[in-house]
């Protein structure tokens, strides 16, 4: 994170959306992983902007999408079941961040695209950008180190089994 706080240009890019509270102050108290929504949204979007940077692509547009690419509030999109609490989260709230955004920020297409499609292939909406795909893989990325810092050894003996199992499959065949 401290790449992040000390990078100007950067937070010349995104500090007109972090000086709202309607972003920053609710963001900053919903977990996510093992952290808040506020901590994955700063690190998708930053790695996202980096990376378009050295691809040359759209990094101001990148860093504003990544960083409200998850801008819904679970308190307010409660749902009952498993099975809507699965769709919410996989289909559902792109579209209510880009709601969300437009209430208080213009957006471009090419933001709204890079939020609304920032969950393909589990939403069957596929980006249309380059800097929309670079924001899908970052939030995969960041997202997959997330939840393996939070169940890191029973993953990782999950995957020690798998290796086993595959190593063994392989002196038999």
């Amino acid at each position: 994170m401290d790449k992040i706080i000390h990078d100007e240009e950067y937070n010349a890019i995104v500090s007109s959306i972090l000086s709202k509270d309607e972003f920053s102050g609710k963001m900053g108290k919903i977990k996510h992983h093992d952290s808040t929504r506020l901590n994955h949204s700063l690190k998708v979007s930053y790695y996202s902007y980096k990376i378009a940077k050295y691809l040359r692509l759209d990094y101001e547009q990148v860093a504003r999408a990544g960083l409200l690419h998850d801008f819904y509030l679970d308190s307010v999109y409660e749902q009952e079941t498993v099975k809507d609490k699965f769709l919410l989260y996989t289909t559902r709230h792109p579209a209510v961040a880009v709601e969300n955004a437009k209430e208080l920020f213009s957006l471009t297409d090419k933001e709204e695209d890079i939020i609304r499609t920032h969950m393909f292939p589990l939403d069957v909406r596929v980006p249309k950008y380059a800097e929309s795909w670079v924001v899908n893989l970052v939030d995969k990325g960041v997202s997959t180190s997330e939840f393996s810092h939070k169940f890191g050894h029973q993953l990782m003996y999950i995957v020690n089994f798998y290796v086993i199992f595959f190593l063994h499959s392989m002196k038999i065949g």
